[in-house]
């Protein structure tokens, strides 16, 4: 039973498995292929049409018990956007010699082609595996003969020896359902905790099976071989939750999501303990302190704090200068960030371990920010880990050592917790990684305890434009622009543009602003960390005011006023998020073109949303030949709750209207020979 026993130890997820798919699959005919569209959602660019998901578990002597999923889609292409989902890609997780394994795949699609029903089959050659890192391969098919109207029809079986491992169910796609069912199986030996995410109302229905297992095992003294075995039998029961749903609405992208997969309905499953006959109770992390205590107790992570020889003479080197902490740490950070080089590995447990990612000047997440940990508290310096849920990988909805794939470094410095992350070149302190902002983090402590954090900037990142121009009485403008960058948005800046050659970036910039021809272009400071960019040059713009008649009209922002409402969803479930808080603010100096005078404004506002969320200003005024604009928008919150979402909403339909409001010129030698008219009446 040790055998037995050792590989279901890992299982993690309760996982969904179908009951001889109860869900029958139409037969597919004329009427289905003329289809259009689908009836409820005629936006959809495909749709699924019947859906099953069978995971189970099956017991080999030879392996124990391995994990078998089973797929079964049928999909609809309404229109040439909807091909994509004729590409079917499954990640294999691939580990210490064991890998996951796709088999009896079947395949076909179907058109119609004069009144009748074509059929193509997938050949098995036009099925691909490649390696996309050391981790995971990728097997790939795409559908043949795919056209609008088309139906795919596909089917497959992962077998995978990490039972530990089952993926997250996701029962809403981007497209719409009409049918899916999926059912759950599990041994009785596993007690498992279910967690629905999303906005779907699901309700399960659960039955109970007897089943018998069959092993051999050892006679007691008796030597190896197939006389010396004993046939033995084990009665238990699986439970079986099944889901059926119809009807499935798509899920819709809007803008500043986290990670949409946050909102998308889904089911996963916490494994709470394991009992076999005749053994102990196994209990497996049900709260954050076990989480982090387990964390902390691996020697791939907490071990990994205790070793320091490998940096010792480094160290000295460092900090030899030096009492003030502040410099400590800064120095610090600068070394391991400018030291070591990010393999692209991901992950809050060291891989090679952290001595010998030192002496190759590589490692992962884990190796790099766990070295730099080690170092501040060699420092003398009050450093923990803290564990974080990267954007792309969700929020972590219950206590699970799954739930985290990165970790930060997060120091105390007079009274002030300061996050480090020395992965990336241009990251700065309390300017992590944009991928690292992800709500909140588990700092573990040196005993293993552990403590929320808040990973989000208490202080906006700016962008700062000022604009000096000078108008042409034909709609071209001249001028210059001073733009400043700081915070998180001096961050992104060079990690975007700073490998790019300076024509190249300049391109890009006078395509983004359509059509500006940019001149005499300087920056300042663009390699400097913890120093605001400022980007200086000239440009001019065409057909930026309409002219009619003796009037001349145009926005005072010109091309850099916001153009549409980015809040079009009539009501929405999840929240805003701005990934940190932001202010992004306007000074504008307008010089109108000689005789010319200003004969109407848009009017000043000021606006601000609940519990100082944030606001907007826009100020206006002339004098002489000129006009002075200022716009503020700012937000000091990272994340707007969903139910401020309609005040949110209304919020950036004003500004837009705002920015989009003219400023009236007309010829001053007119208006001077009306008013003589009409004084000579």
């Amino acid at each position: 039973m040790n055998q037995f026993y050792i590989l279901l130890l890992a299982l993690m997820f309760f996982s969904i498995g179908l009951n001889g798919q109860s869900l029958k699959f139409d037969d597919i005919n004329q009427e289905m292929l003329e289809e259009m569209s689908y009836a409820t959602d005629s936006a959809a660019s495909a749709a699924v049409l019947q859906r099953t998901h069978a995971v189970n578990f099956i017991y080999k002597e030879s392996t124990g018990f391995q994990l078998i999923t089973t797929v079964r889609k049928r999909i609809k292409i309404y229109k040439t956007e909807g091909f994509s989902y004729a590409t079917i890609s499954e990640n294999l997780y691939n580990h210490k010699g064991d890998r996951e394994t796709v088999s009896g795949l079947k395949a076909e699609t179907y058109n119609l082609e004069d009144g009748k029903v074509v059929t193509t089959k997938l050949k098995r050659s036009e099925t691909y595996t490649k390696e996309r890192n050391k981790y995971y391969d990728e097997y790939t098919f795409t559908m043949p003969n795919v056209k609008e109207g088309s139906i795919i029809d596909y089917e497959y079986t992962i077998t995978s020896p990490f039972a530990h491992l089952i993926d997250e169910i996701y029962i809403q796609y981007d497209i719409p359902i009409k049918e899916q069912e999926i059912v759950v199986t599990t041994p009785e030996f596993y007690m498992f905790q279910s967690i629905m995410k999303g906005f779907l109302t699901i309700s399960p229905t659960y039955s109970k099976e007897a089943r018998r297992l069959t092993y051999n095992s050892q006679v007691k003294g008796g030597y190896a071989g197939p006389g010396n075995t004993r046939s033995n039998s084990l009665d238990y029961f699986v439970y079986r939750s099944s889901y059926v749903l119809k009807d499935t609405p798509a899920l819709k992208e809007e803008s500043y999501v986290n990670n949409m997969d946050n909102y998308r309905g889904s089911i996963n499953y916490e494994l709470k303990y394991v009992q076999f006959p005749n053994s102990p109770r196994k209990e497996y992390s049900t709260t954050w302190e076990e989480v982090a205590k387990t964390i902390f107790d691996h020697d791939d992570f907490g071990r990994q704090l205790n070793y320091s020889g490998y940096f010792k003479d480094v160290l000295k080197e460092i900090i030899q200068d030096t009492d003030d902490e502040a410099t400590k740490v800064s120095a610090i950070y600068k070394y391991v960030q400018d030291y070591m080089t990010w393999n692209g590995y991901r992950g809050y447990n060291t891989d090679k371990g952290v001595k010998a990612a030192f002496k190759e000047r590589s490692g992962n997440i884990a190796e790099i920010n766990l070295m730099l940990i080690a170092m501040l508290r060699g420092a003398g310096l009050m450093a923990n880990p803290v564990l974080v849920s990267t954007r792309d990988h969700g929020i972590p909805l219950f206590p699970t050592r799954e739930g985290f794939n990165y970790v930060v470094a997060m120091v105390s410095l007079n009274e002030e917790q300061i996050f480090l992350d020395a992965t990336n070149k241009y990251a700065e302190p309390n300017i992590i990684p944009v991928r690292a902002l992800n709500w909140y983090g588990k700092q573990i402590n040196e005993d293993g305890s552990f403590s929320s954090v808040s990973l989000f900037p208490s202080k906006p990142s700016r962008e700062v434009i000022m604009l000096t121009i000078s108008m042409e009485e034909e709609g071209e403008i001249h001028g210059k622009m001073r733009k400043y960058y700081s915070g998180h948005s001096a961050y992104l800046f060079r990690n975007q543009y700073n490998e790019l050659d300076e024509e190249t970036y300049l391109e890009n910039l006078e395509t983004r602003n359509k059509g500006m021809l940019i001149s005499e272009y300087e920056i300042t400071n663009k390699e400097v960390l913890g120093e605001t960019i400022s980007e200086n040059f000239e440009f001019s713009l065409e057909f930026q005011s309409t002219v009619t008649g003796d009037n001349i009209y145009f926005s005072p922002l010109f091309n850099f006023a916001m153009k549409e409402n980015p809040f079009k969803l009539e009501e929405r479930n999840f929240p805003i998020d701005f990934t940190f808080p932001w202010e992004e603010r306007y000074v504008i100096n307008i010089k109108i073109p000689e005789g010319y005078e200003v004969i109407s404004l848009p009017e000043p506002i000021n606006i601000s949303l609940q519990n100082n969320m944030g606001g907007f200003v826009f100020n206006i005024n002339k004098t002489n030949n000129s006009i002075q604009l200022m716009t503020d928008l700012k937000f000091n919150e990272a994340v707007i709750p969903a139910q401020n979402y309609e005040e949110l909403k209304n919020f950036f339909k004003i500004i837009v209207e705002k920015e989009a409001e003219k400023v009236v010129l007309s010829k001053a030698n007119k208006n001077e020979n009306s008013k003589r008219s009409a004084e000579g009446r």
